[in-house]
């Protein structure tokens, strides 16, 4: 079965306007460069000996004169000596209003008054941090969480109370009017 031909009256393939790809080399990335290889059987992270023959030479390495093999430091630029407790910081200073906040914070649980006081004390603490740079930041963000879930619960144990005598008045006042 044959179709007919097109309308240009040939049976020739026609160009999309598109070509294809050269042909892909397996040995080249994607960045063009040659993969470098290495010999079958060698250690890929064994330490390589500057002053070892070049293979193939038969001759030790020779480097002109003022140079230095590879990874060799020229004299005078070794790295500085380690010195005792090198990279070691001291304990920052704790803030001592990080402290108070997360003390009063605390009490709070047994005492409801001195929770937000916690808490307003614990965002005067931060505020103090960012600008010092010391310690305490936990303890402060400790205290205003505590301190203000604990007033928070406060405060809706004395709406609770309020509402129960509200409730008895108006169960006494609705008891007495009927007789």
């Amino acid at each position: 079965m044959t179709y007919p031909p097109p309308s240009g009256g040939s049976n020739e393939p026609t160009w999309s306007g598109q070509q294809s790809a050269p042909p892909v080399d397996p040995t080249l990335p994607v960045s063009g460069h040659p993969i470098p290889t290495q010999p079958t059987g060698a250690d890929p992270y064994a330490p390589v000996d500057p002053y070892a023959a070049q293979p193939g030479s038969g001759q030790p390495a020779a480097y002109p004169p003022g140079a230095y093999p590879p990874g060799a430091y020229p004299p005078g630029a070794y790295p500085p000596p380690a010195y005792p407790n090198y990279g070691y910081a001291p304990p920052q200073k704790t803030n001592g209003l990080a402290i108070a906040a997360l003390v009063l914070a605390l009490v709070g649980l047994a005492s409801c008054i001195t929770a937000p006081v916690g808490a307003i004390l614990g965002h005067v603490a931060r505020k103090q941090i960012q600008q010092t740079g010391e310690g305490g930041e936990g303890m402060a963000k400790a205290a205003i969480i505590v301190g203000w879930i604990l007033t928070g619960l406060f405060v809706l144990l004395i709406l609770f109370y309020v509402a129960l005598i509200g409730f008895a008045i108006w169960q006494s006042e609705s008891s007495s009017s009927s007789y």
